[in-house]
């Protein structure tokens, strides 16, 4: 299966003056501290300075806009999501927006904090199932039965899209000289719609940066999937960090990673926690387990000249 709209460098460049301000401009700079541990220049992008503290408000706004233009959506039609916690939170918030009900299916573990937030923008919120993937079965059955709308992270474009204008931010400030060109961007991989749109976008516009995918590896589906060149589910999805928990691959987005990704990487959950702890302290933010897979990564590669890009895409803390 292919995406329905073309997920191109052009569809991302035109989408990046779409994204509202408050969800786009995220800081970007280089960080002393981090790169002096790295060994190398870290580039660090702070994707949660905005009303959602993750990157997830770029596509699902794109998104939620799109189909609202088409007259799929609208005040008589919900829009029906599964999430683990950041990207229903973004369809709620781009759903008020728009005057669309919103209707999210979650785990029964899923984060209360981030269960109770996507309430508080409007949103019906369904606890069901085991983990992500279960809500998404959940999902799923209810569309079908209520005639709402099914948006599902990373199979539709526009969310993709929306991720991929992150960067677009980065390479105008690397062609400005704010920035040392990036030679490794090391991208948490849940569903596989981040490192799709960044790397479409940077196959383009910065064509020698390699492309590297972190995972749990208690949560390996996209990594195993991958490297098999096919999807392959996995019988759970054992990590901690709920934003990079998925077991069951998205056929569209493993697709386009084929194409735009140079390598996948998996880290234990201690390896996470120790980065979330480390990025923590020296961003003085809070950063969430999934977020902290860039710096994992950033941690475990070799010293060098070429910089290394870490992604801090969402800032709700994990409740154990």
């Amino acid at each position: 299966m292919s995406y329905a709209l073309p997920i191109s460098a052009g569809s991302i460049a035109e989408a990046s003056e779409r994204v509202p301000r408050e969800l786009r401009s995220s800081p970007q700079f280089v960080h002393e501290g981090l790169s002096r541990v790295a060994g190398r220049p870290v580039v660090v992008k702070v994707e949660t300075v905005n009303p959602l503290r993750s990157f997830k408000g770029r596509g699902a706004w794109l998104a939620v806009a799109g189909l609202v233009g088409e007259g799929r959506l609208g005040p008589e039609r919900e829009v029906v999501v599964a999430s683990s916690g950041n990207f229903g939170l973004a369809v709620a918030y781009a759903a008020r927006a728009f005057e669309v009900p919103a209707v999210v299916f979650a785990a029964e573990a899923a984060n209360p904090r981030k269960v109770q937030r996507i309430r508080e923008m409007g949103a019906r919120v369904e606890l069901t199932g085991r983990d992500f993937d279960a809500a998404r079965e959940a999902s799923q059955e209810h569309a079908r039965t209520s005639g709402g709308l099914l948006l599902v992270d990373a199979e539709e474009p526009r969310i993709t899209i929306g991720a991929g204008t992150i960067g677009v931010e980065l390479t105008a400030s690397v062609a400005r000289d704010e920035l040392p060109a990036l030679d490794t961007a090391l991208v948490p991989v849940g569903n596989g719609a981040l490192i799709v749109g960044l790397g479409v976008w940077l196959r383009h516009a910065s064509p020698g940066t390699r492309v590297i995918g972190v995972q749990a590896a208690g949560a390996p589906s996209m990594t195993l999937s991958w490297r098999a060149g096919r999807p392959i589910e996995t019988d759970a999805a054992d990590t901690y960090a709920g934003g990079i928990a998925t077991r069951v691959p998205v056929p569209e987005a493993l697709e386009l990673m084929r194409e735009v990704v140079d390598d996948m990487q998996l880290f234990s959950d201690d390896d996470l926690r120790q980065a979330q702890a480390e990025l923590t302290d020296a961003l003085g933010i809070t950063v969430e387990g999934s977020a902290a897979a860039s710096w994992a990564a950033a941690r475990a590669a070799p010293a060098g000249e070429g910089s290394l890009l870490i992604l801090v895409t969402g800032s709700h803390a994990e409740v154990d």
